[in-house]
């Protein structure tokens, strides 16, 4: 049998065939096989495609051979099962700061991973229209350079913005730019955010990905290594409240017994949990003092209190005042 110009790609569409078109369900005759095959302008015999499959199961590929009337070749395995997938989609179809375009296009590229019938269920399940999603195709681009600038240890500068009344980017800092040190990238309440050295501040803060713009990388190095050096990654998100600063204190709360499952969602099944009486348990946890961890608070109204210290107990009581007030 003559050789075709796509011989040497036979095993690669094989491959592909199998795991994108064949399941348990759907088995693939050697007649499929050799027809398929054939619309890629491949010529092979039985023997032949015998072979290569045995040198894709000796690959490590996962290849059966069901036996009957509807019996065939199929890949019973894929890297990521269906379950795995689906919680991948899930994450970014839900992720706030993935575009909408960009969404579509990671989705479609996760549905590469798995058959032509799985794929089809996926689809039915992807809901990304009219979601809340960032309106900045450049944040990936954003990703790549902050990326870059870390691993190339350089400092970097941008703008950043807030928008105003009229929806309109406005920038802060007088429209000056900011010089940073970049350390490490934070997602945060389905947000990306910056983690780095301020080269003017000298402190480390936090920058919104999607609010930064015109990023450049510069020549000279990162500064900060002893500060990034200090920071607890690991219990970064538990101190910071959606991601307000602040300062740092141990804070004494004191709970109903109903809300253990929510402290423990919010600071971990390491936090020591004190009873305090029958119907209440306190905790002592590191936070920063911000609006944003009051806000946290006053949504449990009446079913938390803070203990201490003696000023942030006051600082909450006041804003509780300020609050009331305006209802009155």
């Amino acid at each position: 049998m003559p050789k075709s110009a796509n011989q040497k790609l036979r095993i690669l569409y094989l491959m592909d065939y199998l795991r994108r078109k064949t399941d348990e369900s759907h088995p693939a005759s050697m007649n499929d096989i050799l027809d398929y095959l054939q619309l890629c302008d491949v010529q092979a015999e039985r023997k032949t495609i015998y072979d290569d499959i045995e040198m894709l199961r000796l690959y490590g590929e996962d290849i059966v051979l069901s036996k009957g009337k509807n019996g065939g070749y199929f890949c019973a395995s894929h890297t990521f099962d269906l379950r795995e997938i689906k919680l991948l989609v899930d994450s970014v179809q839900s992720s706030k700061f993935i575009p909408e375009k960009q969404s579509l296009k990671l989705i479609s590229k996760l549905e590469g991973l798995t058959n032509i019938y799985e794929a089809g269920e996926l689809q039915r399940q992807v809901y990304v229209t009219n979601r809340v999603k960032s309106i900045r195709e450049s944040v990936f681009i954003n990703v790549d350079y902050i990326a870059a600038a870390i691993n190339s240890d350089k400092a970097i500068s941008f703008k950043y913005f807030t928008y105003n009344l009229k929806k309109e980017p406005e920038y802060r800092h007088d429209g000056k730019r900011y010089n940073v040190s970049p350390f490490a990238l934070i997602w945060d309440d389905e947000n990306y955010y910056m983690l780095a050295f301020d080269n003017e501040e000298l402190r480390m803060k936090h920058f919104r990905v999607d609010k930064m713009d015109k990023i450049t990388i510069m020549q000279t190095g990162r500064a900060g290594n002893e500060e990034f050096a200090k920071t607890d990654m690991s219990q970064y998100n538990v101190k910071i409240f959606s991601m307000y600063s602040g300062n740092e204190e141990t804070v004494k709360i004191k709970f109903r017994n109903n809300l253990v499952s929510v402290v423990i969602d919010r600071f971990g099944k390491n936090i020591s949990i004190v009873p305090e009486d029958k119907e209440h348990f306190s905790i002592s946890v590191r936070a920063q003092i911000s609006p944003q961890f009051y806000a946290w608070l006053f949504g449990f109204a009446d079913e938390c209190e803070v203990v201490s210290p003696e000023y942030v107990r006051k600082e909450y009581a006041e804003k509780l005042k300020k609050t009331a007030a305006k209802y009155r």
